[in-house]
């Protein structure tokens, strides 16, 4: 929730101040420091959580292991530090932001220092959520406070990081209540290097097409077609927040199943999922193609109305990142064939530059956005083919015509409701989310949708 919340006060005030060139500056900013974040984390992220998971019940075996990661990323975030500061001195684009690039590069060390792996190793999703809060909050008073023109794009750029630097210092100073901080002996790093390596190339591959979009708009077009791109993006990032929010805690769980080859309950945790996402991304995702112009206007005012097009393009990836994340990292991670995800990713990557090569230079964040949700589609269509044994049965089970029937009709009320309002931006917005899901849900219940009568029944149990 706060991942949408915060964003939904942010993003309107700071587009509205810095304007498309000034979030553009920045979002460029951004996807450069995340390829060398890429390369220093190194796969470590994901392949943290799986490690310590197993083990998260020997306390020496754990601290052993969390202090060769963390030695591991140490040296490799040094060598992707010395090639960000080659890069910003030698490429003229980025030296011409050249203390933007500084004060970014903080979350390079931060994120080495943060071991956010092992809180989530740990399931300490509580202390997660409590500190991501309130450094989300601090960020928020300090954008109010001090972005008031358009050339205070670089302390915008700085504020961005201050979520994740807090947070990633609180993880620093709290880690002597998880494990033992006195060096050990004998420490083997080599162990880690090839399945890190493995993940690294899912790490890049995912990166590739994710940002590239971002990168070739920037070079090609400028920062101005980026800062468009971004208002499209910003709202889709805030719904693929919410619809693999499930998915982020099932990670360390699914790979203690797999591990104590709890096979039937890894299952039902996964047909669980798979339901969360249908119910969630399939009528968000319309909803906001149909809402585009308003949630646009809302979010960033008249000046990004080029980024209605983009927007509509890009949302089908909702759903398909909802998809793919589950099974990807949900699940064939923990199954330990996280090969088979690096594959996906790969050939998602290839298509989504190719595709943007071809496109971006023709209908420039239209484009990126068309490419982006190929490339997803693409990367869900390969790992359907490797987990078929599994998912296609799950597929029958869930009833997807349920979920489909109920969104048509919200759909079709919505679109009678729009014909007939006259008011301003963002009354339409809410009078029609009000009604769509209003209609979505009651259809949910007359058909008897499974995933919302659990939900339903969980709740009213909690209530009482």
């Amino acid at each position: 929730m706060s991942n949408f919340i915060f964003p939904l006060i942010t993003f309107p005030y700071a587009s509205r101040v810095l304007q498309a060139q000034g979030v553009g500056t920045v979002s460029f900013a951004t996807s450069i420091i995340t390829y060398f974040t890429m390369v220093g984390m190194m796969g470590i992220p994901t392949y943290g959580i799986r490690a310590c998971a197993k083990i998260r019940d020997d306390e020496e075996k754990l601290t052993k292991t969390v202090q060769e990661i963390f030695l591991l990323n140490t040296i490799v975030m040094a060598a992707a530090l010395l090639g960000l500061a080659v890069s910003v001195l030698l490429v003229p684009k980025l030296a011409q932001e050249k203390m933007l690039y500084v004060i970014m590069s903080s979350t390079l060390i931060f994120n080495v220092l943060g071991v956010e792996w092992l809180y989530k190793a740990l399931e300490k999703y509580s202390y997660i959520t409590i500190r991501s809060i309130a450094f989300k909050f601090l960020s928020l008073i300090l954008l109010l406070l001090l972005v008031k023109n358009k050339e205070d794009y670089v302390i915008y750029g700085a504020i961005t990081v201050v979520a994740g630097v807090g947070s990633n210092l609180m993880n620093f100073l709290n880690l002597k209540n998880l494990i033992d901080l006195r060096p050990v002996k004998h420490l083997n790093l080599m162990q880690h290097i090839k399945p890190c390596l493995t993940f690294f190339l899912l790490t890049v591959s995912t990166t590739i097409y994710l940002n590239v979009d971002t990168t070739l708009l920037g070079f090609i077009k400028g920062d101005r077609q980026v800062g468009y791109y971004t208002a499209a993006v910003k709202i889709k990032q805030i719904l693929v927040s919410i619809v693999t929010s499930l998915g982020t805690v099932l990670l360390p769980r699914l790979s203690f199943y797999h591990e104590q080859a709890r096979h039937d309950e890894f299952r039902a945790l996964v047909e669980k999922a798979l339901r969360f996402v249908f119910v969630l991304a399939i009528p968000l995702t319309l909803f906001f193609i149909i809402d585009a112009t308003e949630s646009i206007l809302f979010l960033s005012g008249e000046n990004f109305l080029p980024a209605v097009l983009p927007m509509q393009l890009i949302m089908p990836t909702v759903i398909f990142i909802g998809i793919s994340n589950l099974m990807g990292i949900q699940i064939l991670v923990p199954m330990q064939k996280e090969t088979l995800v690096v594959v996906s990713t790969v050939i998602g990557a290839a298509v989504d530059v190719l595709i943007n090569i071809i496109v971006i230079p023709l209908f420039g964040a239209s484009g990126a956005a068309f490419a982006g949700s190929v490339a997803e589609l693409t990367v869900v269509l390969v790992q359907l083919y490797f987990l078929r044994d599994l998912i296609m049965p799950m597929l029958k089970r869930i009833s997807l015509w349920k979920v489909m029937l109920s969104t048509f009709a919200a759909v079709c009320a919505t679109l009678l409701l729009k014909d007939v309002l006259i008011v301003g931006t963002f009354l339409t917005l809410a009078a029609t989310a009000i009604v769509f899901f209003a209609v979505y849900g009651i259809f949910l219940l007359i058909t008897k949708e499974k995933f919302t009568l659990d939900t339903l029944q969980s709740f009213l149990v909690r209530f009482k």
